[in-house]
């Protein structure tokens, strides 16, 4: 592997999951048990708020429960260490990566610690429950502030930005991602269309597997630290 210059990682829920923190997609994810065009579409929210938000009252309270592990705290010394170009990105709500140090980050698909108005779009850092009853403190109306999360049939947040990133990187990582999801899913080929070589460190291999110049599988608190040693040893 070439020394690179500028790099974008990518994560996923499978970061995550050795803080104890279940995954979306596998056989015993969290949509095998709840179905997300009830709480995760702005259908479902439209229909029954107060569902919508039991749910992510009850993640975002448990959140405080979870810590990061030993690949949030790599990657956030990827970032300090590094001399080129980082970029974190993200499908994560949680903000183990931001407690573990990273700081070069983009929440692709929203915060569990922030609300939104669907009224006036004001967003704001937020840790109490969300109700039907509550106003929004910019514009007044009532029950209409909502988790600051993207739902299914939603745009992800900044992805000018990131595409910018990925298309002046020379390596990107993927890390504890299905592969199924877009447009995350399509990164690994925007970075290969410009030349940058791609890595996936994952449990296995995702469906995108092939896509990728090199694939190392694994437990992410295992690989991810081998990983940026293995990095940073290369570029000093």
């Amino acid at each position: 592997m070439t020394v690179p210059s500028s790099i974008v990682v990518l994560t996923g829920a499978g970061v995550s999951a050795e803080s104890g923190l279940s995954t979306f997609r596998d056989k015993d994810g969290i949509w095998a048990q709840v179905d997300y065009r009830e709480v995760a579409t702005p259908q479902g929210f439209a229909r029954n708020p107060a569902k919508v938000h039991d749910f992510y009252n009850w993640r975002r309270r448990n959140m405080a429960n979870v810590h990061p592990n030993a690949a949030h705290f790599a990657l956030a010394r990827l970032e300090r260490e590094f001399r080129g170009n980082f970029l974190l990105v993200t499908q994560n709500i949680d903000e183990l990566h931001e407690r573990a140090g990273s700081q070069k980050l983009i929440h692709m698909h929203g915060e569990h610690a922030k609300a939104l108005c669907a009224s006036c779009k004001a967003r704001r850092p937020w840790r109490e429950d969300l109700s039907i009853e509550l106003a929004c403190p910019d514009c007044g109306a009532v029950g209409s502030m909502r988790p600051d999360v993207v739902w299914f049939g939603e745009m992800p947040y900044r992805m000018d930005e990131i595409y910018v990133a990925l298309s002046g990187c020379n390596l990107f990582v993927s890390i504890g991602t299905s592969g199924t999801v877009y447009p995350a899913a399509g990164f690994v080929s925007e970075a290969r269309a410009t030349g940058a070589h791609t890595v996936e460190l994952n449990l296995e291999p995702s469906n995108g597997c092939s896509l990728f110049s090199e694939a190392r599988h694994g437990p992410a608190t295992k690989m991810v630290p081998e990983f940026v040693d293995e990095l940073l040893s290369a570029t000093f």
